[in-house]
């Protein structure tokens, strides 16, 4: 346990850090005095506005998001008990994405502001329904969850892709959103999903003791008195209300939700008490990171995170896959 505590903490630790750098280092660099007088001296300067107006807003969403989608991913592959799982398993990223289409074409709706609740209402909605359809008399089990989930998604990316097809302005909207960053979000949109992530975060925590039974198998687990079927549930509204509300302000982040929760757990272990702590800090400081190579490897421009995930994540997996055995679930 002392060891734990002690990784946490120098986890805790590099993810200030990494904030740190996240507010000073982009198009144009702030050196760290200036950074310092910024936040807590303003005066209105160039890098007092870019520090208080851009950079800390992005660096808070990023920490937030990233929290929520490695938390996400940890509670995803333990109820499915599959290495592969990321959050989106459950419908959530492509419900979200038919919703946001569905407003755009349907309503007109274009802005940030405007259609977050859409994909936060169209991400519960696919989650109930996997949830639903991968319940029989018993409850949910890994196998039909993962089923259920694989046939919606499916579902619904045919439905977005009609969709964008028959509109050029949906298409135009979606594409800003699908490409999966936190750069040009307002800190409004995350107070407004805030108390989602909150409560995903609780539930999460309640959830552990009950991840850890289920391990053993639901047999097993019913005979240490776990309620099988409520813990599944609470898991899944868990990880709905995380990765929702990721999505909804930021669009689908690939690979975070898959990566983060198998270093984690090279780290602890199995138990889910200790590896959804560190998965949650260990996914804000994968994507406050890849946020500054994005903008740092393509300057003046930039990368948005979703892209530098995906160019970065895929062989990084591949490399943790041959390099050790993966932690059984």
């Amino acid at each position: 346990m002392a060891l734990r505590s002690t990784r946490l903490v120098l986890l805790v630790g590099l993810l200030a850090a990494v904030a740190l750098a996240s507010v000073a280092i982009g198009a144009k660099d702030v050196p760290p005095a200036d950074v310092w007088h910024a936040l807590t001296a303003p005066t209105g300067l160039e890098n007092d506005l870019v520090v208080r107006e851009l950079r800390v807003p992005r660096t808070l969403l990023g920490i937030a998001v990233g929290v929520a989608l490695g938390v996400g991913g940890a509670l995803m592959q333990g109820h499915t008990r599959n290495p592969l799982a990321d959050p989106g398993i459950l419908g959530v990223t492509q419900g979200a994405a038919f919703a946001v289409v569905l407003s755009i074409f349907t309503l007109g709706v274009t802005g940030l502001h405007g259609y977050v609740w859409f994909a936060f209402g169209g991400a519960l909605v696919a989650s109930v329904v996997v949830f639903l359809l991968g319940s029989g008399r018993d409850g949910p089990t890994p196998v039909t969850l993962a089923l259920a989930g694989a046939a919606v998604s499916a579902l619904m990316h045919g439905l977005v892709s009609a969709l964008v097809l028959l509109d050029r302005q949906s298409l135009d909207a979606f594409r800003f959103w699908q490409v999966g960053g936190i750069a040009g979000r307002e800190l409004d949109l995350l107070w407004e999903v805030l108390p989602f992530l909150v409560l995903g975060l609780v539930l999460a925590g309640a959830n552990a003791a009950g991840l850890n039974a289920l391990a053993l198998g639901d047999d097993v687990a019913r005979s240490l008195g776990q309620r099988v079927a409520l813990t599944r549930v609470v898991g899944v509204v868990a990880t709905t209300l995380l990765v929702g509300g990721a999505v909804a302000v930021c669009g689908p982040i690939g690979f975070l939700g898959l990566v983060v929760p198998h270093a984690a757990r090279a780290l602890t272990g199995p138990d889910h008490r200790w590896l959804l702590p560190f998965a949650g800090v260990l996914g804000a400081i994968v994507l406050l990171v890849a946020d500054i190579v994005g903008r740092v490897v393509a300057r003046p421009g930039e990368l948005e995170v979703g892209v530098v995930l995906a160019l970065v994540g895929a062989p990084f997996f591949i490399a943790l896959v041959r390099r050790r055995k993966l932690v059984r679930l």
